[in-house]
């Protein structure tokens, strides 16, 4: 079987059940791939997407160029997102996939899913925030969609404020969310780990 430049795979291509992860700015498909043991067991598939842009750095990659004004990528790397999500849905349907997300990751995981109204078993999205026409949409009829935000209290990077605004409108749009902090920075806490299997593996029980 060819390769596919665009992800990275764990486990099986098709399996009962999925986790989806989606890297930073500046990062690439590689940087998450190491949570997928972590949060799930051998027999779940694990997608690395990675981004389609390269960083203006020349290393790692982008979803849209956050040094731009007004972030004119963005309404396409929404609209490519979505085409994969659907793509791999054809080989694990989309209930039955959870949606992992780290900073700008974290963004366009909340973003498309929430706009589109895709019906993910659960969706993690790891010091995130909102994109500036952000507006949630209606809550997918079925299965009941469960949300986490974590969000570390002193990020430099991204203000933990960014995820009270997310709490703030989903919770407003009548998602099911929860806001989980730690004491710590830019990154996906190794204290938070147990939280996050609990929560992948809570939401497949729905």
């Amino acid at each position: 079987m060819a390769p596919e430049p665009d992800l990275i795979r764990l486990g099986p291509r098709d399996a009962a059940h999925r986790l989806v992860l989606l890297h930073g700015w500046g990062a690439d498909a590689h940087d998450l791939l190491d949570l997928g043991p972590l949060l799930v067991g051998p027999d779940v598939s694990v997608v690395a997407l990675q981004a389609p842009l390269p960083h203006p750095a020349g290393v790692g990659r982008q979803w849209y160029d956050l040094q731009q004004p007004n972030w004119p990528q963005l309404p396409a790397a929404r609209q490519a997102l979505l085409a994969r999500l659907e793509e791999l849905a054809a080989e694990v349907p989309l209930p039955a996939t959870v949606l992992l997300g780290f900073s700008q990751g974290a963004a366009m995981a909340l973003d498309v899913t929430t706009t589109a109204g895709l019906p993910l078993a659960g969706l993690i999205a790891c010091s995130g925030y909102p994109h500036p026409d952000w507006q949630p949409g209606a809550v997918p009829p079925s299965p009941p969609q469960k949300i986490l935000l974590t969000h570390g209290e002193q990020d430099p990077v991204v203000p933990y404020g960014a995820s009270a605004e997310l709490e703030r409108q989903l919770s407003q749009a009548g998602h099911g969310v929860q806001m989980l902090s730690f004491r710590g920075g830019h990154t996906i806490d190794q204290l938070v780990l147990p939280s996050l299997r609990e929560f992948v593996s809570g939401a497949w029980k729905t």
